[in-house]
């Protein structure tokens, strides 16, 4: 090739003018950079989603005594056993909205207008008002979480999160670049926030503070008093509350819950909730996210990336979105007291049977549909840790239980209540048995024993 012209080889036109020698035979697809070999490759994002539940379980020995059915009280999902049917109302509105032929085609990514208003007037309240451009519909409350963390976040942030608690805030951070800081609840005061550990991990960087009440795994509600120095820790702070509420008003008789946003003044909160848990139908994928921003923190630009963000996937089921303002409206007060009966009532059972066994610390819980034990180790020598206690709980006793490390907690386990009451029942008997079987003495116990 010939050195550049003068004119840097562009003439009138903008046209690159390159002189060739004639003994120079250039193959203009050799110019190109040419891949020799395939080489494809996983996103760094896809490598860095962790589900820690999946790993543990998958990662365990689980195969169940053949001469005893197997009891899955791992599953945080109401229907599994069939004994918790949502209302017939619920059912007949998704009939009525397919039926209507009105909800076949794409609704906005946001969700339908007058679905959001049905939103916004069942959780709207004089201390914390909402309007239908209050409310984003998303695909399950797990999308509403995604969402909050997306708009409030940018890699190299952090996250405050509950330990114990719902491992979805972990495994979205992650992948997003975004660090998690776990911040302790206390079991003793009936899994209340540790607010002085809290504070200590708030620095410049922190963008959110995660609250789940009630609380998966726990079984928590938190009182209005509690919550408050909550709220003046974020108010000091300057952090932003991203509320998980899913199983908000999911509560045992003689307790009260009380949605976050009434009771700030100042911080701006993006609560998250839905139909899943509540009304039983977790298949749904009917999600939302209210946006609280009385001080007008949040202004116009979460509002606008929040409306960016749900564009992706183009909103939730419009099926469930035509029948949703029947579903609040008209699903009789009757169905809610009755599953937060049931739901009580197997908690007592559970929580009774337990505390009496050597070596388990049942913690009562408040509401939601759990109850954490925990597993005095020192007391069964021939389990290093959680995880291989509830492994040899499955293929001794064909019971499964969350082990607690999937939560960020070891030496807890996590039961769920909504499983029939006849199968309540004999899951504690054979967890009994087991723990009698595998409980020894401390040495020192033995000595006073024997004094």
């Amino acid at each position: 090739l010939d050195p550049v012209p003068p004119n840097n080889g562009i003439n009138g036109n903008g046209v690159h003018h390159v002189s060739v020698r004639t003994h120079v035979s250039v193959n203009p697809a050799k110019l190109k950079s040419h891949r020799q070999r395939w080489n494809v490759r996983p996103s760094e994002m896809s490598k860095k989603t962790l589900n820690p539940i999946r790993a543990i379980v998958d990662g365990m020995k689980l195969t169940p005594n053949p001469e005893k059915p197997m009891i899955a009280l791992s599953i945080g999902d109401p229907t599994v056993f069939g004994n918790l049917p949502t209302d017939d109302t619920v059912l007949q509105a998704v009939k009525e909205a397919i039926d209507s032929h009105k909800y076949n085609g794409y609704a906005p990514s946001v969700g339908y207008q007058k679905s959001r208003e049905a939103v916004a007037n069942f959780y709207s309240c004089p201390e914390a008002p909402l309007e239908g451009k209050d409310v984003i519909l998303t695909s399950g409350c797990s999308q509403a979480i995604e969402l909050a963390i997306s708009v409030l976040c940018n890699p190299g942030d952090n996250i405050l999160v509950p330990r114990p608690g719902f491992s979805l805030y972990k495994t979205l951070a992650v992948s997003m670049g975004i660090q998690v800081k776990f911040y302790n609840l206390l079991p003793e005061k009936s899994w209340e926030i540790d607010l002085q550990h809290l504070e200590s991990l708030i620095d410049d960087k922190t963008a959110c503070l995660i609250v789940n009440n009630p609380s998966n795994p726990c079984g928590s509600v938190f009182t209005k008093e509690h919550q408050h120095k909550i709220l003046a820790v974020a108010s000091r702070n300057c952090i932003p509350i991203l509320a998980d509420e899913i199983y908000g008003d999911m509560v045992f008789p003689g307790c009260d819950f009380q949605p976050l946003a009434p009771l700030s003044s100042d911080v701006p909160i993006l609560s998250c909730g839905g139909l899943a848990k509540r009304w039983l139908v977790p298949g749904w994928r009917m999600g939302w996210i209210l946006i609280h921003d009385c001080n007008y923190i949040f202004g116009t630009g979460i509002r606008e990336g929040l409306v960016k963000l749900s564009q992706r996937i183009l909103g939730p089921c419009t099926v469930v979105q035509g029948a949703l303002e029947s579903i609040l409206n008209d699903t009789p007060p009757e169905f809610y007291q009755g599953t937060i009966s049931f739901l009580k009532s197997n908690s007592e059972i559970c929580f009774s049977e337990l505390s009496t066994v050597p070596g388990l610390n049942p913690v009562m819980p408040s509401g939601a549909m759990y109850i954490m034990v925990g597993i005095e180790m020192e007391h069964f020598p021939d389990f290093q840790n959680d995880v291989e206690f509830t492994e040899r709980l499955v293929t001794e006793q064909s019971v499964f239980c969350l082990p607690a490390t999937a939560f960020e907690y070891p030496n807890f386990f996590r039961i769920v209540v909504t499983v029939p009451e006849e199968m309540m029942i004999e899951a504690c008997i054979r967890i009994r048995e087991f723990c009698a079987r595998h409980y020894r003495p401390r040495s020192q116990d033995s000595h006073e024993l024997d004094q």
